[in-house]
């Protein structure tokens, strides 16, 4: 995994299981690896791995069965597609609608682009 700035490593991890869920290679109740055997495969420190689990599980996209391990919510994949929705309104479509305005570009010029 390639991690990119400015967005926190913990994050970043999380929006790649996000993903993982949204696509479906990840589906409810399946067991998802341990914090150690993630920053293994990540290549970072158990503690960001740890967080990210954290997070994750503040969101009620995962939950923790203590001894067993981590494991996939029962609707991880409307929570997650709402945090995902939440984020590109905040984060991504304002500078997204500005960029339509600054190039003049109209609704029938996005649909063209977007086929």
């Amino acid at each position: 995994m390639k991690f990119t700035k400015p967005k926190a490593i913990y994050m970043q991890i999380a929006d790649y299981i996000s993903d993982n869920i949204l696509e479906a290679k990840l589906k409810e109740g399946d067991r998802i690896p341990s914090v150690r055997e993630m920053a293994s495969q990540v290549e970072v420190n158990p503690n960001t791995v740890a967080r990210t689990y954290s997070y994750l599980q503040e969101k009620e996209v995962i939950f923790n069965k203590r001894g067993v391990g981590y494991f996939i919510a029962e609707d991880a994949v409307e929570k997650t597609r709402a945090l995902k929705k939440d984020a590109f309104l905040k984060q991504y479509l304002p500078d997204f609608l500005k960029m339509i305005k600054l190039l003049d570009l109209n609704l029938e010029d996005i649909e063209k682009l977007a086929k």
